[in-house]
């Protein structure tokens, strides 16, 4: 399984890197020594993305964000420019068909390559900031049905997709803690994609996050990436953080005499994994009381397709980072419907966010990042009437 994987993502970055080597540098026909060196340069940096992975699996944490930092920033660029040289294709198309010299189609090329360069490199740094900015709080109420009239208010504070390992780190988790704890929200949702990267080499990355505080504390749910970093493992860590890991399980939540469910499931793709068994609704959901408000925790909103239909009435989601770099959204939307974002279907309400963190390149187009302030509300507009009190599991 390992080997064909390996096949298809060394033939698509030599691929890729070879078209824009022929794009840039030699339809163009740069001039020697210029030519060379931006052959040898697009080379070495396309290099990088084979290191980075070697490079966090071997290397101490200061030495691999040496190669990680531009190996990222690099991922983020070659698909802009990708991006942009592929929606030039027909111009250039019809360009040589119409062209009566060879001097015609140089001149074009040269004038494509220039101006793609500089349209791409000023949007990768407006991207590179947007990236980097700290994510702002965003506010949103949703009313639901069945939420009961005591709750009205009810605050959860979502964080998603934070993607801790060679480019997140501790100093990120202490801010982002200081930061949820002012909601002082009543549960706080961190809805998978937490890690990238084994226990051995983040722990000290997440270790921050036990000192986050809720009326019924932190719950977890892992997403792909944190079964790629050995979910089993996170699940005792992140417990022994003060966080509890529901892991296609459910608990009930008493506050102001009324009662809650909140399940959670493990990523779906976690199937493909040896010894992962992955996403089980069933499990999640047995002996859930019908009658009481059903939240569920699943890090992918495809989820959402079955839950609507077993009587969830919010999901809290990520994974899709809202597309994290246009026009990336546009082949996320093929993958995953819900991309950012509330959705409905019936009672039945769905939010995802754009994301905590980043993955990949540290750049955002687009798609801010987000900790998310969720307020509850109940559909018939009933108060809140006492204060928060205990919770039982």
């Amino acid at each position: 399984m390992l080997l064909p994987v390996l096949i298809v993502f060394l033939s698509v970055l030599v691929g890729g890197h070879w078209y824009l080597i022929r794009r840039l540098v030699l339809d163009p026909g740069l001039p020697e020594p210029l030519s060379a060196a931006l052959v040898f340069g697009i080379g070495l940096m396309g290099s990088t993305l084979v290191l980075q992975p070697i490079a966090e699996r071997t290397l101490p944490a200061r030495t691999r964000r040496i190669v990680a930092w531009p190996a990222s920033i690099w991922m983020g660029l070659a698909f802009l420019l990708l991006m942009a040289l592929l929606l030039s294709e027909m111009l250039m198309l019809l360009v040589a068909a119409s062209a009566q010299t060879d001097s015609v189609v140089l001149l074009a090329a040269r004038v494509r390559a220039a101006g793609i360069v500089g349209l791409v490199l000023p949007t990768a740094l407006l991207a590179l900031r947007q990236g980097l900015a700290l994510p702002s709080v965003k506010r949103i109420e949703l009313a639901l049905a069945r939420w009961p009239r005591a709750l009205d208010g009810f605050r959860i504070v979502q964080i998603s997709d934070i993607h801790f390992g060679s480019l997140r780190g501790a100093d990120f988790a202490r801010w982002l803690v200081e930061q949820v704890n002012r909601l002082s929200p009543d549960l706080v949702a961190i809805t998978g994609d937490l890690v990238d990267g084994p226990v051995s080499r983040v722990l000290d990355d997440v270790t921050p996050l036990e000192k986050l505080r809720a009326t019924h504390g932190a719950f977890f749910v892992t997403g792909n990436h944190d079964h790629y970093s050995g979910a089993g493992s996170w699940a005792e860590r992140i417990a022994e953080l003060g966080i509890r890991v529901l892991r296609n399980e459910h608990v009930t939540l008493l506050q102001c005499g009324a009662r809650i469910e909140v399940a959670g499931v493990d990523d779906h793709q976690a199937r493909r994994l040896p010894g992962e068994e992955g996403e089980d609704l069933d499990s999640a959901l047995a002996s859930v009381d019908p009658d009481r408000a059903l939240i569920l925790l699943a890090h992918d909103p495809s989820t959402f397709k079955q839950a609507s239909k077993r009587g969830v009435d919010l999901q809290l989601s990520g994974h899709t980072h809202g597309g994290q770099l246009w026009p990336f959204n546009f082949f996320v939307k093929l993958a995953v419907p819900f991309v950012a974002g509330i959705y409905r279907r019936g009672a039945a309400t769905l939010y995802v966010s754009r994301g905590t963190g980043f993955w990949g390149p540290p750049m955002r187009l687009r798609a801010p990042a987000e900790i998310t302030e969720i307020v509850l509300r109940t559909g018939t507009g009933g108060q809140a009437s006492c204060e928060p009190s205990s919770s039982e599991g």
